[in-house]
C-alpha cells in the first residue's frame, strides 16, 4: 500500500491501482466473493478547489477512541489543528502500533454520498504518506481531499475502525474522494 502512496501516479492512475489493490490484494476489506465481479470504487469526480493549504496551530492532550474492534480503546494525541475553509480539523499522532498521523474526519455528505462515520484523509500507519495531506514549510498543510477515502469497515463489518471524533465533524459538504461503499453484509 505504501508505494502505491508514494508513486508517481496521477489521481486517476492512483484510483485506478487502489482499485486494483482491492480486487486482489489478501487483505483487502472486499468479502472474496465480491472480488471477481469488483469493478471499482465509486468517487467523486477530481475537484481542484478540494485541495487546499492551511495554517497549523500548536494542539495538546490526547484522546482515547474505542475501535469497537480487537485493537479496544486506542489513544490519539493531537499534534495540530488545521484551520481550513471546511472548519477546523486536528491532526492526529496515533499512540499504538507503530504511531503514524491521522486525520479523520466527518463532513456534509457523510451518510448521504459517503460513509456515515466518517473519511480519512490520511493514516500513515497505514501507509498513506503524501497524497491527502504534505506538511509544507512556515507551518503550513496542504490537504487534498480528492484521496478522502472510507475505513474498511464501511466495505466489511467484520473491520472495526476509529469513526471521526467530535472536534473532526464539519457540516461542509467536501464533494470530494470516495463514496459509500453499497455494503452487503450488514
Amino acid at each position: 500500500m505504501a508505494r502505491l502512496y508514494l508513486s508517481d501516479l496521477d489521481l486517476t492512475g492512483f484510483r485506478a491501482e487502489r482499485d486494483e489493490l482491492f480486487r486482489r490484494h489478501p487483505q483487502s476489506p472486499l468479502p472474496v466473493e465480491d472480488r471477481a465481479g469488483f469493478t471499482g470504487l465509486r468517487y467523486h469526480p477530481p475537484n481542484p478547489d478540494a485541495v487546499v493549504e492551511a495554517p497549523l496551530r500548536p494542539a495538546s492532550g490526547t484522546e482515547s477512541i474505542d475501535t469497537g474492534g480487537p485493537d479496544g480503546v486506542v489513544r490519539y494525541r493531537r499534534v495540530a489543528i488545521a484551520d481550513t475553509p471546511w472548519g477546523p480539523l486536528t491532526l492526529w499522532w496515533i499512540e499504538a502500533y507503530g504511531g503514524g498521523l491521522f486525520v479523520p474526519l466527518r463532513d456534509g455528505t457523510c451518510g448521504t454520498a459517503a460513509y456515515g462515520g466518517g473519511r480519512y484523509l490520511t493514516d500513515t500507519v497505514k501507509g498513506t504518506f503524501g497524497r491527502g495531506l504534505t506538511v509544507l514549510p512556515g507551518g503550513r498543510v496542504r490537504l487534498d481531499a480528492n484521496y478522502l477515502y472510507n475505513p474498511s469497515c464501511a466495505i466489511n463489518s467484520s473491520y472495526a475502525c476509529p469513526l471521526a471524533p467530535p472536534e473532526n465533524r464539519v457540516d461542509v459538504p467536501i464533494r470530494a474522494g470516495e463514496l459509500d461503499y453499497p455494503r452487503r453484509d450488514g
